[in-house]
């Protein structure tokens, strides 16, 4: 396979450019890919003024760069992120993303950090499988699994979410792109742009690759108010999204009551295989979710104890930073993380 790549600059800054791929021009020779490569890149700048190009590259697929895929069970493949903090990281990929191939169809779970890493996703796939991406499934609407999007969509897949996740993402959206630009140089970032889904989960949802069914469940709040998991039917592997959190400090920006619940209702039943948000596969529930429990658990009972004793927020954040001290190096990211959760935690309990 050929893809069209072209390489593009910002209008008011020559010296920020990068490469981004275009999937429209996806061909299988290099001939069909020349044909069309103009009028294609000529289209994807127009909807773009803040961005200039230069001539269209039509270049094999083996010439690319491209994300790792692993396969964990027939047909189910995932890519592994860096579990640690964006802020940590050379370039924001620490999300797991998921790639599922039916009979008729590929669906994809997450899209990545940026465009530049959703672009080696959608190479890696077309390294295994020339089946149409028909499916982009968003577990939630942080950053690092869902900015790139777009590439998926231009691909041609659907993107589905939870109900909640337009309305979060529509107003974090500006702050995500201006996060991304402040971390990483223009080629890791150039050219992503936030795209809102397609369809959306209310409850619960089923999408078929042919051969092979996946459930889609939309859950009450819990790590955020968008929270989303993807069940495989043919392979039982349960993809979570963010529910679970191993290595990476679990961080709770939706409910922390509610993140328990959830976690205290079983929602692993029958999965053989579970892929966390961050962090490695396992096949038992209770291995890969005890210590995220104890964590989470042990922040309430801090958080309780705090409000208890009649410590404002200022001197409970700390409190409960202290008291959740042994637990620190058993998580990657932990002192990043931990006031964040202090805070959300007090918010929430102290009119419980």
């Amino acid at each position: 396979m050929f893809h069209l790549v072209l390489g593009v600059c910002l209008a008011m800054a020559a010296d920020q450019c990068g490469q981004v791929l275009l999937p429209q021009g996806d061909s299988a020779t290099a001939q069909g890919c020349r044909t069309q490569a103009a009028q294609v890149a000529d289209a994807w700048l127009a909807a773009r003024p803040d961005l200039t190009g230069s001539a269209p590259e039509c270049r094999a697929n083996a010439d690319l760069p491209a994300l790792d895929l692993q396969q964990v069970a027939p047909g189910v493949h995932v890519h592994f992120g860096d579990s640690h903090q964006m802020e940590e990281t050379p370039d924001g990929r620490i999300a797991n993303l998921g790639v599922i191939i039916g009979r008729d169809a590929v669906a994809v779970i997450d899209a990545g950090v940026s465009r530049a890493q959703a672009q080696d996703l959608y190479v890696a796939i077309r390294r295994i499988t020339d089946l149409p991406v028909r499916h982009l499934i968003l577990t939630h609407m942080h950053p690092d699994h869902v900015l790139g999007a777009q590439v998926l969509s231009e691909a041609g897949a659907r993107i589905t979410a939870h109900h909640a996740l337009p309305q979060a993402l529509q107003a974090r959206a500006a702050g995500y792109l201006d996060a991304l630009v402040g971390l990483y140089p223009a080629p890791d970032w150039i050219g992503t742009q936030v795209v809102m889904p397609d369809d959306l989960v209310d409850d619960r949802r089923q999408i078929d690759l042919g051969d092979r069914s996946l459930l889609l469940r939309a859950w009450p709040a819990a790590h955020t108010d968008s929270d989303l998991t993807v069940l495989d039917r043919r392979t039982n592997t349960l993809f979570t999204g963010d529910l679970l959190f191993r290595d990476l400090t679990p961080v709770v920006d939706g409910s922390l009551l509610g993140w328990l619940e959830w976690l205290d209702s079983d929602p692993a039943r029958g999965a053989g295989l579970i892929v966390p948000g961050h962090g490695p596969a396992s096949e038992s529930w209770a291995e890969a979710s005890a210590p995220q429990a104890a964590l989470l658990k042990a922040l309430a009972t801090a958080t309780r104890q705090a409000i208890q004793d009649g410590l404002p927020l200022s001197q409970a954040v700390p409190a409960i930073a202290n008291a959740l001290q042994p637990m620190q190096n058993s998580w990657n990211s932990y002192p990043e993380t931990v006031a964040r959760n202090a805070t959300a935690a007090y918010k929430e309990l102290e009119w419980e």
